[in-house]
């Protein structure tokens, strides 16, 4: 009958507990510390990922591990102290990247996940980045690596020295607390008491959490060695302390604690006054799952005495107080709001990779555009660089085509001239325009190869040609070079064979039909940084010379100044060198102008 009526309430009081917390989570209710912090954090991390500043985002998911950590919910800090980690390691954020590793190290520990803990510490040591901080964590993986306690105790007390040093008293409470673990394995019960209370000295004022942790461990260290008042007056001792005071929850808690060490000293009545008082202040403070824990072992209690009629009542009262019980329960609450950040935080992390991923295809795409059109610019460049070097070496070719050619009217008479020397046995006029003519011939054979020829070279060539022509036509002109003495003849290089065909036009279309003997001057003058070639004759002028050619005359010199204007074009698109050239009638005959940058 008595089970049956238990199970009847339990069965009531889950179902009503299930509702009214449904109805309870749409209402709105202050949230606890805990809850505002990670809310706070939350819409930080929200504008750190907007912003994309990962250092921030980094900072946020830290703070909100470090108050899972504080809060005792280490799977929870694990999780976030991981993304920090990872965010702090791709920044090489070396001083965070420490502090997080250490965290992570000690929220594993806390869940007795030895080997990641001991893996991280030495993650933490390895960083480097404070050489204090490089100590501790490999004391810690010494610590929890090490097989023999005389080397765990020695890591601890180095870790020991460099908190008090550093007065860091978290981690000094926590090397007291890990001192003590060491010494229970030794037996040393009275060492172990006092590192003991020495952490819980230590840690109450800063961490009531840690606090709160090491007071269930000793009092759970006097239990086992059955000494049940020491244990009863270390955990009233902490029901004394503010932070226990000042937070029924955590008062209720601990109630329960001392209740359950009256029930294993073999007091179940002054356990059943603690749980009652522990059942009031939950309904009174609206703490659902603790009343509900209350009333549990008040039923067990009950049970063994066989107090049915009691536990009944016990069950009727709660199941009756229940709805205002749950409406004043904040935790459950602040549960569902902690559960409704964290899937805001997972959906801030959804969208995040979606735009990471997004950008990283629109980047591979851009890039792959970029470099798309760099392999195709760099194929236009070498097809327009081929292409001008195929132009030029075209350009070349053809400059080099115009070079050598002569007038071969020229050569014939030149040839004609010889013969008819020999033929009226004049032989030393023969040998001599024959030598001339050959070395004529020689000179613009050997320069046929070069565009430019020293200046010397070129005025060699141009005094052997007129005097070769004045040989031929001795009754019909006279000549003069003049070379201006500014001019360095040493260095200047200029086109070869440029200037010859306007002397021969100036001869043969010009002085050679005069009645009187005529002049032909050419000059090469400084001007600046210019070079000016004049040709001047007092021949018979360009629209005489027109009127008595041949049809043969006319096309010859149509070509031969055809050429010789096509050379100009060319050595001016290949070397820039300006070349211009002018050809107008003067006073007394023709006068020509070729200026060029020297």
């Amino acid at each position: 009958m008595y089970r049956y009526v238990y199970l009847c309430f339990m069965n009531l009081i889950r179902f009503f507990t299930f509702i009214l917390m449904m109805i309870s989570a749409n209402s709105f209710y202050s949230q606890n510390k805990a809850t505002q912090e990670v809310i706070a954090e939350t819409s930080k991390l929200k504008k750190a990922v907007d912003t994309k500043n990962e250092s921030a985002e980094a900072d946020s998911y830290y703070n909100i591990g470090e108050t899972f950590y504080n809060n005792g919910n280490f799977p929870k800090s694990e999780e976030y102290f991981i993304k920090s980690k990872n965010i702090y390691e791709k920044l090489n954020d070396k001083q965070n990247l420490e502090k997080v590793t250490r965290k992570l190290a000690q929220s594993q520990e806390n869940q007795n996940k030895l080997k990641e803990a001991v893996s991280n510490y030495e993650t933490a040591s390895n960083v480097n980045y404070s050489k204090k901080s490089k100590a501790l964590n490999s004391n810690d993986a010494s610590r929890l690596s090490s097989p023999s306690v005389s080397q765990k105790a020695e890591a601890i007390q180095n870790n020991i020295n460099i908190s008090e040093k550093e007065n860091n008293k978290e981690d000094l409470a926590a090397s007291y607390s890990q001192m003590a673990d060491v010494n229970i394995e030794n037996k040393n019960i009275p060492k172990a008491e006092e590192n003991l209370n020495n952490a819980y000295r230590i840690s109450k004022d800063q961490a009531p959490q840690q606090a709160l942790a090491i007071n269930q461990k000793l009092t759970d260290f006097y239990v086992e060695n059955k000494n049940f008042d020491k244990a009863i007056e270390a955990k009233k001792l902490v029901l004394k302390e503010d932070f226990v005071k000042d937070n029924s929850q955590k008062k209720v808690e601990q109630i329960q604690e001392l209740a359950e060490i009256y029930i294993k000293k073999n007091d179940p009545k002054e356990a059943i006054i603690l749980l009652k008082k522990a059942y009031d202040i939950a309904l009174n403070k609206g703490h659902t799952l603790e009343a509900q824990k209350s009333v549990k072992k008040l039923d067990s209690l009950y049970s063994i005495s066989e107090n049915t009629a009691a536990s009944v009542n016990l069950y009727r009262d709660f199941l009756g107080k229940l709805p205002d019980l749950v409406s004043k329960d904040r935790s459950l609450v602040d549960n569902k709001i902690l559960e409704d950040t964290e899937q805001r935080i997972s959906q801030l992390e959804k969208e995040k990779k979606l735009k990471d991923e997004l950008i990283r295809k629109k980047n591979i795409f851009n890039y792959s555009l970029i470099g798309a059109l760099l392999i195709l610019s760099v194929l236009i460049f070498f097809i327009f660089r081929t292409l001008n070097k195929v132009q030029i070496k075209n350009k070349k070719i053809a400059l080099q085509s115009l070079r050598r050619e002569m007038n071969p009217h020229f050569i014939f008479n030149s040839l004609n001239s010889v013969n008819q020397f020999i033929s009226t046995n004049n032989e030393l006029e023969a040998n001599q325009y024959l030598t001339k003519f050959s070395k004529l011939m020689r000179g613009v054979m050997e320069n046929s190869a070069e565009d430019f020829i020293p200046f010397q070279q070129e005025l060699d060539l141009l005094q052997n040609y007129l005097a070769l022509e004045k040989t031929r036509f001795a009754d019909k002109f006279d000549y003069e070079i003049f070379v201006d003495e500014n001019l360095n003849q040493q260095n200047l290089l200029i086109p070869g064979m440029l200037v010859q065909p306007f002397l021969e036009n100036a001869i043969w279309h010009g002085l050679r039909y005069r009645t009187e003997k005529g002049f032909l001057k050419l000059s090469f003058k400084k001007e600046n940084q210019y070079l000016k070639i004049t040709i001047e004759d007092n021949g018979i002028g360009i629209e005489e010379s027109k009127k008595q050619k041949t049809i043969h005359q006319k096309n010859r010199e149509g070509r031969g100044m055809k050429n010789t204007l096509e050379r100009i074009r060319l050595l001016n698109d290949l070397y820039k060198k300006n070349i211009f050239c002018a050809i107008k009638d003067s006073e007394n005959g023709v006068l020509v102008e070729i200026i060029m940058i020297i």
